[in-house]
This record gives structure tokens, C-alpha cells and sequence, in this order.
């Protein structure tokens, strides 16, 4: 099953108001509720009410540069990321999801040459391993982004992380979008979906929902859009994910309003149903 999910615009303290306003919705899974690590008492209210609503907490953010080179900036980077799989953990969320990041200065996941080398693959490799070893979670699983500007980038790229890192506990974050690099691949996006699931299946932990869509301008400019606005094959992917055989979140985001959300939920829950 597709567990829909995304954010609420719901404001309230109460975990319980919270878990029932994506009821509301007709989300079936949520991100991180506004609890910190280390708040057991509001962790274990949270992870009580989601549950109480059957909403499944899909994933924790952990947005930051892993393997930038200011070594005090990195230290203090791993650190709440280690806070943030730990608070996953504890949530029973499905997952905590960063990106590897870059070596570019003062950025958190631009481009930079030193991206793609092997020296940085290793790093990614041993800084993912480090941050598994030192949480040591049991409920939830370890992931990274694809993303166009650093390891894993693609279907291929994922699976040699997989098999370097090595550990149970580290898992897929899947967002196809961000493996779409050009016109064609976007016009015929059914083909990326089928075989990222097919092939990412087994580690799968939670997806986002996006679409793409060709812009006018030279060189080219691919952007993000409402799903239902973009090419992106959702038939395709929600057919796949469904093959499965297993509960998958797939969360709604990078949209601007609630409106907006209401347009993507409605357009993507016709193909979850």
C-alpha cells in the first residue's frame, strides 16, 4: 500500500490534533512532528498519537552538509545528524534522510568537481557507516537523497553505496525527480521509475512526490512543478511501488501553500487509491 503524505498547515501543540488534521487530509503518513531529540515525554506523546490515528511517521530530516570541507562545520553537521537518527529511531519513523552534501565551501550541496571522485565516494561511505555505528537504531533506517550534484545520483550509484556501506540499517530514500536530467529521460520518465523501484525495492524506506517540467532558456532548465503540471510518469511510479507488496510512504513537498498541496494531493491520490 501508498501511504500519501505531506504537510498539514496544522499549527496546533497537541500531537493528537496534529495526527488527526492529515486523517483530515487523507494522509496516511507524516513528517517529523516538532519534537527534539532528547524529549522523551514528547517524543513518546508523538509517536503514540500518530499511531493512535494510523499514521506513519515517514521520515526525519537531517538536511545538512555531510563531507564539507571546514572540518568544525562537518564535526558539528554529524553530530545532528547522529541527533536526528537517534530521534527517528525512537519515533519509529521509517526513516532519517540527509544528503552526502559537498566539498564546494560554504554551500551545503552545490556542484563541485571533487563531488564524483573516489576519494569523496569513500568518505560518503565511511562518514554513513560512522553515523549508523554510533546510533545503532533498530527502528528505522539511515538514508540519503539522490541528488544531481553528489553520490548517490543515480539508480546505479545507490546500489554501490548499499554494497560499500553495508549495513542493515542503512536504506533508500527514493525521489525520482532528483535522478531526471534531461527532456528525453523526463518525456519518457516510466522507464527511470519502473527500474529505480524495481532494482531500489528491497531498501526502500520512503519517497517524495514531485514533478518535473521543461522550462524555456538556454542552456537547459529542468524544474520542479505540482504534480499533475510536469511529466513525470505517476502511473508508472505508483504501479511499481505498489508491487512491492509492503506499506511506502510517498510525501508530498516543495510546494508553496496549502492550495497548492490540496492540487498534488488530489491529482496523486487518484493513482494511490
Amino acid at each position: 500500500m501508498i501511504l500519501l503524505g505531506g504537510p498539514t498547515f496544522c499549527d496546533s501543540g497537541d500531537f493528537d490534533v496534529l495526527a488527526k488534521s492529515h486523517i483530515d487530509w487523507g494522509f496516511r503518513a507524516a513528517y517529523c512532528p516538532p519534537v527534539k531529540p532528547g524529549d522523551s515525554a514528547a517524543i513518546r506523546a508523538a509517536r503514540d498519537a500518530f499511531a493512535k490515528h494510523g499514521v506513519v511517521i515517514a521520515e526525519v530530516g537531517a538536511w545538512c552538509n555531510m563531507i564539507g570541507p571546514e572540518d568544525d562545520t562537518r564535526a558539528k553537521n554529524l553530530e545532528y545528524v547522529r541527533g536526528q537518527l537517534a530521534l527517528a529511531d525512537e519515533l519509529g519513523a521509517r526513516c532519517c534522510v540527509d544528503y552526502a552534501g559537498t566539498r564546494r565551501p560554504n554551500s551545503d550541496w552545490f556542484f563541485d568537481r571533487a563531488n564524483f571522485s573516489r576519494e569523496v565516494f569513500d568518505m560518503i561511505v565511511d562518514t554513513a557507516r560512522s553515523i549508523i555505528d554510533h546510533v545503532k537504531p533498530t527502528r528505522t533506517k539511515f538514508t540519503l537523497e539522490v541528488m544531481q550534484t553528489s553520490p548517490p545520483d543515480s539508480v546505479d550509484s545507490y546500489l554501490e553505496l548499499i554494497r560499500a556501506i553495508d549495513r542493515p540499517a542503512f536504506g533508500v530514500h527514493l525521489d525520482p525527480v532528483n535522478m531526471l536530467y534531461s527532456p528525453r529521460e523526463c518525456l519518457h520518465s516510466g522507464k527511470l521509475l519502473a527500474d529505480s523501484v524495481e532494482r531500489l525495492g528491497p531498501w526502500i524506506a520512503s519517497c517524495h512526490a514531485k514533478d518535473i517540467k521543461v522550462s524555456d532558456g538556454l542552456s537547459v532548465h529542468l524544474d520542479e512543478c505540482i504534480p499533475g503540471t510536469g511529466l513525470l510518469d505517476y502511473k508508472t511510479f505508483t504501479t511499481a511501488l505498489k508491487k512491492l507488496g509492503r506499506d511506502v510512504p510517498l510525501m508530498l513537498e516543495h510546494l508553496r501553500d496549502a492550495e497548492e498541496y490540496r492540487q498534488a494531493r488530489d491529482y496523486v491520490a487518484g493513482f494511490v487509491a
